[in-house]
């Protein structure tokens, strides 16, 4: 499978799978950061990527993020869809800085990490009624209450 990607910067690197087996590639930061206490910040990657057909880029955090650097992502996840590819359509990071310090993110620190998945749109049905099961609703398999 193949990606179109475009250097905004001609200085990053392209991302690259770290082991032979490697679910997702590495996302790295084109500038130089400094995240206050509780701000949320864009990183720029200084790439634009299009996903293959019928496929969009997953961004998700690296595992690390929280632990060494006291980041995380501040939407959870990133959802790029195919045609977010235009000429100046940069892949950005949000982070959130959760500590009470400031955290410098340095240019070429990998800080996230992207996956293509496989999408199927789907035509919608309504109806009536779904199917009748015995759940009990949001939380109905328990442990919390």
């Amino acid at each position: 499978m193949k990606a179109k990607i475009k250097k905004l910067d001609p200085t990053v690197e392209l991302p690259k799978y770290h082991t032979p087996e490697s679910a997702a590639f590495d996302l790295a930061s084109s500038e130089d950061y400094t995240v206050e206490p509780g701000d949320i910040v864009k990183i720029k990657t200084g790439l634009v990527i299009e996903a293959p057909q019928d496929h969009f880029l997953l961004i998700a955090s690296r595992s690390s993020l929280p632990l060494k650097k006291g980041l995380a992502l501040a939407n959870g996840i990133g959802v790029v869809d195919r045609d977010y590819a235009g000429p100046n359509d940069e892949i950005l990071i949000l982070v959130r800085n959760f500590t009470d310090t400031e955290v410098v993110v340095s240019k070429g620190e990998r800080i996230a990490q992207g996956i293509f998945v496989k999408i199927d749109q789907v035509e919608w049905e309504e109806a009536d009624m779904i199917r009748q099961t015995d759940r009990g609703g949001y939380g109905s398999t328990g442990g919390y209450n």
